[in-house]
């Protein structure tokens, strides 16, 4: 276990850069599963999700070989095992990409139920579903007994598959079980995310033919080899990019944050202009600003699968929202339960209520520091932020979740002027306070 303790009242001033994108990275790792020959992946994020993903994707036989920083070459030549029961299984909830993976290259696939961050109930019933419209059995719920799921298939064949709920997750799974199937799988209401584009390119750029990733349809005409052979670079991390915006907004900071795309980032930045920053685009970078005397003004935002607002920033948005002078809502259209970090922003002073699927935020609040809990990943990074504003200093426990999703985020805000230090949980009683 380990702890992030801030003092507030830095202002964030200087450059920062972007990491790999930890969920198409995620996908990406399952998808090197299904190759004939190796891969070398760059720009991968050093993270706590990425490197338990490797070790389970080495207990399948695959042969991981660091070749610098950031950069792998992944060989799955000499894969026998279609059984992902490691225990970090049960760690991330992106190891069910190993599903369709092992399913398109065995016929059959074994494996935990996956965990993940817990903020409502994330069934994989469509992923399921659409298995079985590839001609695969065990995919009932029934057929799920003691946590594990197992799946097989005399063989898979191409099928139409329609999502009833547009799923990200369910999305890139499918596509995956079809890549090798037998002739043409059409997606409908497939997810739009940028990552999966990044993992229908990867896989492509493999020897794949995935047509219409990033629009609501997308179709997979299946091969029956993938050589491999090549290098992919991941695309950068569009939740870590702007939760370096909002930091840089709620510190009334001056930050560049490079090696990113900007138009991933258009929901956000088009919310931060109508509360009053300044957003400035280059080709791969964004300034966030904000004049001495201007009052951030409240806005609405409603989660929502992309293009909209990503419900992954919701929560680092909703601590920019206490700043501001007037009353905003956030409303969470993706999760049932995404506002168990709010407890922790009230124990710090924020004025925030909230009514099923909406949270009403008053600002400007006076934030202090406390003793709060990462309650997930994101919740976490929210704390973060609100720590770098808080008079005073504020301890996050359970900070091994936010190093889940963000490489060196304590070294990356330090650079930028940020008070944080990382600490083991034994050694925080004796820490000494934070150097200026």
């Amino acid at each position: 276990m380990s702890s992030y303790r801030i003092e507030g009242g830095a202002v964030l001033r200087g450059d920062v850069s972007i990491s790999g994108s930890k969920n198409a990275v995620l996908g990406i790792l399952a998808a090197s599963m299904l190759l004939d020959g190796p891969c070398i992946l760059e720009n991968v994020p050093q993270i706590a999700d990425v490197q338990a993903m490797l070790e389970i994707c080495e207990t399948l036989g695959a042969v991981i070989t660091p070749l610098g920083t950031g950069m792998y070459k992944v060989d799955p030549t000499n894969i026998t095992s279609h059984e992902a029961t490691h225990a970090k299984v049960k760690n991330i909830r992106a190891s069910y990409y190993l599903l369709g993976a092992m399913l398109s290259r065995f016929k059959k696939a074994t494996m935990h139920m996956p965990g993940g961050c817990n903020f409502g109930t994330r069934p994989i019933d469509l992923h399921l579903k659409g298995f079985s419209k590839l001609g695969a059995r065990g995919t009932d719920a029934s057929d799920i007994r003691d946590g594990i799921i197992r799946i097989v298939a005399d063989r898979l064949y191409g099928g139409h598959v329609f999502l009833d709920v547009v799923s990200v997750g369910a999305t890139i799974n499918i596509m995956l079980a079809a890549t090798r199937a037998e002739g043409l799988t059409t997606i409908e209401n497939a997810a739009k995310e940028p990552h999966i584009v990044d993992v229908a390119n990867f896989l492509n750029a493999m020897g794949a033919n995935i047509k219409g990733a990033g629009t609501e349809t997308i179709r997979i005409k299946g091969v029956p080899v993938l050589p491999g052979g090549y290098s992919y670079s991941i695309i950068p991390d569009q939740i870590e990019a702007g939760t370096y915006m909002i930091a840089s907004a709620m510190t009334r900071g001056d930050v560049t944050i490079h090696n990113l795309i900007p138009k991933h980032m258009e929901p956000l930045s088009a919310k931060l202009i109508e509360m009053g920053f300044s957003i400035e685009e280059g080709d791969e970078s964004i300034r966030v600003s904000i004049d001495a005397d201007k009052k951030i003004e409240p806005a609405n935002f409603k989660t929502m699968p992309y293009p909209g607002f990503p419900t992954d920033l919701q929560p680092q948005v909703t601590s920019l929202l206490c700043l501001a002078d007037g009353l905003s809502r956030m409303h969470e259209n993706v999760w049932d339960n995404r506002f168990q970090y709010v407890n922790e922003l009230q124990s710090m002073g924020a004025d925030i209520s909230v009514i099923g699927r909406v949270a009403l935020v008053n600002g400007p609040a006076r934030l202090s520091g406390s003793n709060v809990v990462a309650m997930d990943l994101r919740a976490g990074a929210a704390l973060v932020l609100a720590g770098l504003v808080a008079n005073g200093v504020t301890t996050i426990s359970a900070a091994q979740r936010i190093d889940r999703g963000y490489e060196r985020i304590v070294e990356k805000l330090s650079a930028l002027g940020a008070k944080i230090e990382r600490f083991d949980d034994d050694d925080l009683e004796c820490a000494r306070p934070l150097a200026d």
